[in-house]
């Protein structure tokens, strides 16, 4: 956003589908849970654009509230509307790898390769994601550098309806079914591989250790394999695969504390070339959607704290709203460390709905429990320990009763 968060977001809505798929619960609950997934999925629509702007610069706090969704999400919207530049090609074949650096050596070699390539270089990459129990889900991911330094990058879901974003320096607009097409400020594509591992691999140290495994091989290409490991044990852990030649991802896995394979992202063509692929020179700029002027505004801070976080993880944003289909009033603060966005929901105790839920579904855990005199929901693709561990490290200040 990615559930998504800041750095991976899924299509809108599908994490509530899949989570109330098979919850047997009374309907009073199965409408809370519903709320607060779809509080979560809006909050995540417009986080990673703010996160973004926050990493350019240190100084700059977000506080716009993502309760602005709907004006750019409309509930009738024509599903027509999705990118008017050109329909989405076929899948490129072709394997032509243009060497960037032919000397790392360390792990963090590998990494500043890695975001090295992804900032600068024209390529053209297939993958595919996949989990247990699900489709296969297909994209084509592409970015050039045109001759005047415009820095373009297109993320295409290349299966059914589809969903494409564009970026055009600093400015993301998004085309999907049933949605009116929007723009938003970031420097980053929101898609399936983490931002911040693509583009700030540094700032993932303070929460990960990255340790290097050595030689592999992945869709016929050597690759340099790098396990990425949870300082604290208390997330889960990743296996990277990078292209000896480019540096560039061919595989991801993220492994649950069992090592026990969660998700996949597996590269099926790469091609990197000294010129941008002509599908940048036929996109017309003037037609994207203008960017959503996101200002800041003033709320009223939440009145409690997370006191436990694993390492590396930080507060990135914090809000009071109210919950579009129960009309309940929360307290929202999403936290990160990079690769993985945990929210936190804080409601009174006498708008509880039913007691104590914890659900689990692939790699995302739904936890709400009663913790004194608040009711606590948190949210995130964390092991159900890390969850409860959180959930109940929360304390008052400024002498709230919550």
């Amino acid at each position: 956003m990615k559930i998504d968060y800041r750095n991976n977001v899924p299509a809108l809505l599908v994490l509530v589908r899949v989570f109330l798929a098979n919850v047997k619960v009374s309907i009073r609950i199965r409408a809370f849970i519903k709320a607060m997934l779809y509080a979560v999925v809006a909050s995540l629509g417009l986080s990673f654009s703010v996160v973004a702007q926050e990493n350019v610069s240190a100084q700059n706090t977000s506080s716009e509230r993502a309760d602005t969704l709907p004006s750019i999400l409309p509930s009738s919207a024509d599903a027509s509307q999705t990118s008017p530049q050109i329909a989405p090609q076929s899948v490129p074949q072709a394997t032509d790898v243009v060497v960037v650096n032919p000397h790392p050596q360390t792990t963090s070699d590998w990494l500043m390769q890695l975001s090295e390539v992804v900032k600068t270089q024209n390529f053209e990459v297939a993958f595919v994601q996949s989990r247990a129990g699900r489709e296969t889900i297909p994209f084509l991911w592409r970015h050039g550098v045109l001759e005047d330094g415009t820095s373009m990058e297109q993320l295409n879901l290349q299966n059914g309806p589809g969903r494409e974003q564009i970026r055009v320096n600093g400015i993301v607009s998004v085309f999907e079914p049933d949605v009116s097409p929007y723009s938003l400020r970031s420097e980053f594509i929101n898609g399936p591989i983490p931002s911040e591992l693509l583009h700030h691999p540094d700032r993932l140290k303070s929460g990960y250790e990255f340790v290097s495994v050595g030689r592999a091989r992945v869709a016929g290409r050597p690759a340099q394999q790098i396990r990425i490991v949870s300082r604290d044990n208390s997330r889960f852990s990743y296996q990277l695969w990078l292209d000896e030649d480019s540096g560039m991802v061919l595989k991801l896995n993220m492994l649950d504390l069992q090592g026990g394979l969660l998700e996949q992202i597996q590269v099926t063509s790469l091609k990197i070339t000294d010129a941008p692929d002509d599908y940048f020179a036929r996109i017309n700029q003037a037609s994207l959607p203008k960017p959503m002027a996101l200002t800041q505004k003033q709320s009223r801070q939440p009145n409690w704290e997370v006191k436990y976080l694993p390492n590396g993880m930080e507060e990135v944003r914090g809000d009071t709203r109210r919950l579009a289909l129960t009309g309940q009033v929360v307290e929202y603060k999403m936290y990160s460390d990079g690769l993985v966005d945990v929210s936190v929901y804080v409601q009174p105790i006498e708008d509880a709905l039913g007691g104590d839920i914890a659900l689990r579904n692939e790699v995302s855990t739904f936890l709400t429990l009663k913790a004194g005199k608040a009711q606590v929901t948190v949210l995130g693709e964390i092991p159900l320990q890390t969850a409860k561990a959180i959930a109940t490290s929360i304390s008052a200040v400024n002498n709230s009763n919550d």
